[in-house]
């Protein structure tokens, strides 16, 4: 039987009902409490309603952590590709004012890279060939210096070893053995001539990739930008990929630029005190100090160990220049950098360290040398990027 005109439908109650009861749903608190005050049909739609809000929350964090595992173990798994690319990315942006001031002057790009590119692998060559003979005379001689040192120290630890007798003696009833001493360590020229290609196609792949950066990542960039759907987003990029190079430039040749001169630093104090190959461990010190507060302890532990090795007499003197280089790189990171970098580049100690962490556990030692320079651009980044900027205030100081 069909409706008079004027009357509702049949239905029109329950869809009333569910329109009333959706707009419950929609504006109900989230007090767990009040749901007992609720009748009970709509009751049992609000539990079933928070029951599949956890379902898919839950659902999504187990699919965000399973991209986490596997986006890591990729990054373990290509470091062999991703290494040499991060490392010519960032020689890259450091160099890349360089060409574009040359591009202003109305120079070819791929001239003013091509002349870059050989002055760092002349640079390279020149370093390579002033410190492989004083660290391979290092890696020959320390055995028999840590020969020599030992009987400088026998009056002191000569009470030592007889309670370590005596206890042994106790113990098992028979004295101690002393062990053989270990094979002396050394690096033959087969070893070196095994190497030298590996080493050789990786600085050539390094530099290949830096000199078409800096030739074609301008070209790259503007290609990237014009994907965007309109001029809004287009300025936006492109504000965005302008202050971040400019920012991440500065910062790669200013850490650069201090830790050259914390090398010259540490060489002339090394050979002011008479520590043997001084430029050597100049140049340890201003690599290890791309690795925040890590390195400075590494540089500090290595000169205390070689200058006991090499010193003439066991006295406290002998740790005067790891003392010194102590001092210099405390008035270093806490006076001279955190001046020059401002307050925009500075990094939570916190994060530094996780981060160290984290990519020296991924990539080893050139993990943590790019650990820090990834962070930094990573919190470039996401201070322009919206939604993101959470990270950039979690690591920043």
């Amino acid at each position: 039987m069909s409706a008079e005109p004027g009357q509702p439908p049949p239905n029109a109650d329950e869809a009333a009902h569910e329109a009333t009861s959706a707009a419950m749903l929609s504006h109900m608190p989230a007090d767990p409490l009040l749901v007992g005050d609720l009748p009970r049909p709509l009751a049992r739609r609000l539990h079933s309603a928070r029951g599949t809000r956890r379902h898919l929350r839950a659902i999504r964090i187990l699919l965000n952590a399973m991209l986490l595992l596997a986006l890591l173990y990729t990054v373990t798994l290509t470091r062999a590709l991703l290494i040499p690319l991060v490392l010519a990315a960032f020689i890259g942006l450091a160099l890349n004012p360089v060409v574009a001031t040359g591009a202003r002057l109305h120079l070819p790009r791929w001239l003013t890279a091509l002349v870059l590119v050989t002055g760092l692998v002349a640079g390279i060559g020149s370093g390579v060939g002033l410190l492989a003979q004083p660290a391979l005379g290092w890696f020959h001689g320390a055995p028999s210096a840590i020969r020599s040192f030992v009987p400088k120290f026998r009056s002191l630890t000569k009470p030592l070893e007889a309670a370590n007798r005596a206890t042994q003696t106790l113990v098992t009833g028979t004295s101690r053995s002393v062990a053989p001493p270990p094979a002396p360590l050394s690096i033959s020229a087969w070893d070196v001539v095994s190497t030298a290609p590996k080493v050789l196609a990786a600085v050539l792949s390094v530099m290949l990739l830096v000199f078409f950066f800096l030739v074609y990542g301008d070209t790259m960039l503007r290609r990237l930008v014009e994907l965007t759907p309109s001029f809004s987003y287009k300025r936006h990029a492109v504000s965005i990929v302008r202050s971040f190079q400019s920012e991440v430039s500065r910062y790669l040749l200013t850490a650069l630029s201090i830790n050259t001169c914390l090398g010259a630093i540490t060489a002339g104090m090394l050979w002011l005190y008479g520590v043997p190959d001084a430029l050597l461990w100049g140049a340890v010190a201003m690599f290890a100090n791309f690795i925040p507060y890590v390195g400075a302890i590494f540089t500090t532990l290595v000169l205390a160990f070689v200058s006991m090795l090499y010193a003439k007499t066991a006295e406290l003197d002998v740790f005067l220049p790891a003392l010194t280089f102590a001092a210099i790189t405390i008035v270093e990171g806490n006076l001279i950098t955190p001046l020059i970098q401002g307050r925009s580049m500075r990094l939570s100690p916190i994060a530094i360290l996780l981060w160290l962490l984290i990519w020296g556990w991924l990539w080893g030692i050139p993990g943590a040398l790019l650990a820090v320079p990834m962070l930094t651009c990573a919190k470039l980044i996401c201070e322009r990027v919206r939604g993101w900027e959470w990270f950039a205030l979690i690591v920043s100081r």
